[in-house]
């Protein structure tokens, strides 16, 4: 799996072959391969964009059948008085309460990401029950209404870059790299020496000049290559 297209998120199709379609998700223009059964709903066919969840919200399918979104997903025309949103041709009814704080932020970048702490690394993951590093910061910018690129070596062309850790600010985004020099791994700054990053799980480590320095190893898990300034300041 090298990425996950979330519930409401659009796409275009690009190329089809046997039982496969490639696609272009709209967000973040990634490009790879989906079965035909997961060819519906959200083909992008018109200039309507959704409301982005910041936490998970629990529905009812229009046969009964519940589903979890979750932070990351995207839904369309929220009625929070009748508790019902709509998905293409299709309407949702929320389980519980439906208020407009599933949609709007009032909370800092670094408050969102620490809500997501210790959630479990899956390579490719984009939701909080398995998340990668690029997939972690991007869906923090997401909820915060910034697209920023899938993969840490494209984020680390957004924004302007920063001289050293020491003017680092919250929401600066870390690159590390491998010993070819290749950028493998992406974090955001949270505060002064530490940075957020999914390893293993999302948590938070001490970061320097040098990297990110793991306590439980004693040592350097990844060495720091750039810091680049996404959010306006």
């Amino acid at each position: 799996m090298l990425s996950q297209m979330l519930f409401g998120e659009k796409y275009s199709i690009v190329d089809t072959a046997g039982s496969w379609i490639k696609i272009e998700t709209t967000f973040d223009k990634y490009t790879g391969w989906i079965d035909t059964d997961h060819n519906y709903l959200t083909i992008d066919t018109d200039d309507s964009s959704g409301f982005v969840l910041n936490q998970s919200l629990t529905c009812f399918k229009e046969d009964k059948t519940p589903i979890t979104l979750e932070a990351g997903c995207e839904i369309y025309n929220p009625d929070f008085a009748t508790g019902k949103f709509t998905l293409a041709e299709n309407t949702y009814t929320v389980a519980n309460r439906f208020c407009k704080n599933y949609i709007t932020v009032n909370e800092t970048i670094s408050e969102t990401a620490i809500r997501y702490l210790n959630s479990p690394y899956l390579w490719g993951g984009r939701i909080p029950s398995g998340i990668d590093c690029s997939g972690f910061t991007q869906l923090v910018f997401k909820i915060h209404g910034i697209a920023i690129a899938r993969n840490s070596w494209q984020q680390a062309k957004e924004g302007e870059a920063v001289s050293s850790i020491n003017d680092a600010i919250t929401g600066d985004l870390a690159f590390f790299d491998n010993e070819q020099g290749n950028i493998t791994h992406v974090g955001m700054i949270l505060s002064p020496g530490l940075v957020i990053h999914s390893s293993g799980k999302v948590r938070v480590d001490t970061i320097d000049n040098q990297g990110i320095f793991k306590k439980e190893i004693n040592d350097y898990s990844h060495k720091l290559k750039s810091i680049r300034r996404v959010l306006n300041v």
